[in-house]
Parts: C-alpha cells; sequence; structure tokens
C-alpha cells in the first residue's frame, strides 16, 4: 500500500465466563472454534493487523478472564485501552445485566475517548435466547454505543464487530456497514503454525498475529 499509515491501537474484551470472548478471539485469529477451550486467567494477547482504506490498523486485543476472583485484575487492562467489546451471552439475562457493570466500570476507569461497542454473542443458539436483539439495540441506542451480535461457533458478524471497531478507531463510524453486518463477505489470511484459511472479500484484510499469555504488554 502507498502512503500507508501505521495505527496501534489496545483494546479490551470484556464480559462474564463464558460468554465467548476466547472464542471469539480463536475464530479472528484462526477461523476455527472449540468446545472445550480453558478459561482464561487473568489475560491473554492476541495482536491482529486490520487494513482499511490505506490504513494499516494493529489492534492489541486483550482477552480477560471473567470469573470474579480475576476481577481485581481487570482494571489493569483498562489502562491505555482505546477500544472495548462488552460480550454477553445471548442464552443468559445475567451476563446481559452483567454487561452494563461492565460498561459502567470501564467508563469509571478506562479511557475517557475509548469505543465501546456492546456484543450479544452465541446467536447460533437463538431459539434459547432469553435477551432479545430489540432489548440490547435500545440499551446501545440509550448510551451511545454500537451493538452487534455475533456467533463464535458459525463465525457470523466476528470479522464485522472487528472492522467496525478499527474504523470507529479510525474516526470512520460506518453506520452503512453496521448494518450491513454479516450480509458482508470479509478477507481473514492467516499464515501461522502452517495453517493457511483465507475467505474471500475487499473490504477487510486481517494479517498475521501472536500471542501472548499472562502478563506484560503486547
Amino acid at each position: 500500500m502507498s502512503d500507508q499509515t501505521n495505527l496501534d491501537f489496545k483494546i479490551v474484551l470484556l464480559g462474564d465466563s463464558s460468554v465467548g470472548k476466547s472464542s471469539l478471539v480463536l475464530r479472528l485469529c484462526k477461523n476455527k472454534f472449540s468446545e472445550n477451550l480453558e478459561p482464561t486467567i487473568g489475560g491473554s494477547c492476541v495482536i491482529q493487523n486490520i487494513e482499511i482504506d490505506e490504513s494499516e490498523v494493529k489492534l492489541k486485543i486483550w482477552d480477560t478472564a471473567g470469573q470474579e476472583r480475576f476481577h481485581s485484575l481487570t482494571p489493569l487492562y483498562y489502562r491505555g485501552a482505546k477500544g472495548a467489546l462488552i460480550i454477553y451471552d445471548i442464552t443468559n439475562f445475567g451476563s446481559f445485566e452483567r454487561a452494563k457493570d461492565w460498561i459502567f466500570e470501564l467508563r469509571e476507569n478506562g479511557e475517557q475517548d475509548s469505543k465501546i461497542i456492546l456484543v450479544g454473542n452465541k446467536i447460533d443458539l437463538e431459539a434459547k435466547a432469553v435477551v432479545k436483539d430489540v432489548t440490547a439495540q435500545k440499551f446501545a441506542d440509550k448510551n451511545g454505543l454500537s451493538f452487534f451480535e455475533t456467533s463464535a461457533k458459525t463465525g457470523e458478524g466476528v470479522n464485522q464487530v472487528f472492522f467496525a471497531l478499527a474504523q470507529m478507531l479510525l474516526g470512520k463510524n460506518d453506520s452503512t456497514f453496521e448494518k450491513q453486518n454479516s450480509q458482508t463477505e470479509h478477507s481473514t489470511n492467516f499464515n501461522q503454525e502452517n495453517n493457511d484459511n483465507s475467505l474471500v472479500s475487499q473490504k477487510v484484510n486481517l494479517k498475521s498475529n501472536k500471542t501472548k499469555k499472562k502478563g506484560g504488554c503486547c
């Protein structure tokens, strides 16, 4: 790319245990899903590059532990985070209520200009949903948030939500793109541990990633 702008942004994934934070990261970075992921301990970091127009955006994605016993550590990951995905499980109303607390905590302790997207995960279980999309959308609108629904299991909406957050971080809040959501194809290009998975697209290019576990900084 010519005249490429390199931009680094730290983002955090917040939400209760088992809402699918780590599964969303795995789907984004390796285009895979596992039913048996171990719970995150403390936090883990993944670096993912996304090309948007003439800019290459480096997302430093911090996946945080949702268990109550790690709650005191979570504010450490707010520092310097310019964006956040607040994730809940659409089949668990308690996780939606708790998402409201995560948003409050982030706004109280995080960066004042942090971009936030509310994410309802597990739409592959829509038949069991107890949090309706209209309910979540109403809450998001009232609190000035963008709202997406995703399925880490099928991949629906996953690339789109990270792309939308990258757009917001660049000051390109494309509402048209948000409305398209999962109807638009995107490119996920990986070349890690001899696995190369590619999907065809014209709008977004997700490049190679690195992962770090527990502490430190990516």
